[in-house]
């Protein structure tokens, strides 16, 4: 079996026509569903989650990048699932009961993101979303689409696209020597 990761510049036809949030794009209020990676509460528009799941069997997949845990038989699909924490290049914890996977859908692709805890689904409106301050480097706020602002407190809302299914050249090239072998 193969897993086949898709690179934002593969994918910039198929997203710009499904007018996708970036920074590009004019951020909107709605509905999102809130989840935490340590105490830090971030967002993504609930209409791109397909469903959310406990833990379940992860079949490690050689060659891969060390946020990618693998893959899982979702009702007999094969779903990839990234741990989100080592993606933004957070300390590993132990999975707890709370631990959970977010299926999200972007377009026709689909990957499990594992979070530590899922929170609330949040109405957010235009007024209280705010563009991504400079914070001096790119790669900083690279996977950042907004900050949302809900009484005191702040949601961090990820770019689905820039977060999936964007990934380093040097990984794409791994794969690729990896599946010309």
């Amino acid at each position: 079996m193969r897993l086949k990761l898709h690179r934002g510049d593969h994918m910039n036809d198929t997203v710009n026509s499904e007018n996708i949030t970036s920074k590009e794009h004019r951020l909107e209020g709605g509905k999102y569903l809130t989840f935490f990676l340590g105490k830090e509460e971030y967002a993504i528009e609930i209409l791109k989650v397909q469903e959310i799941i406990g833990l379940m069997a992860i079949t490690p997949v050689p060659s891969m990048p060390d946020y990618i845990r693998g893959v899982l038989n979702l009702r007999g699909k094969i779903i990839p699932v990234m741990d989100l924490r080592s993606r933004f290049g957070f300390s590993a914890i132990d999975d707890t009961e709370e631990t959970c996977i977010i299926v999200v859908q972007e377009a026709q692709f689909r990957m499990g993101i594992i979070v530590d805890k899922v929170s609330e689904v949040s109405d957010i409106a235009s007024e209280q979303l705010e563009e991504v301050p400079s914070f001096g480097s790119s790669m900083t706020d690279e996977y950042l689409a907004g900050i949302g602002k809900l009484g005191d407190s702040v949601k961090l809302i990820l770019d689905v696209s820039k977060v999936l299914f964007e990934f380093r050249e040097e990984v794409m090239d791994s794969q690729v020597d990896a599946a010309g072998e």
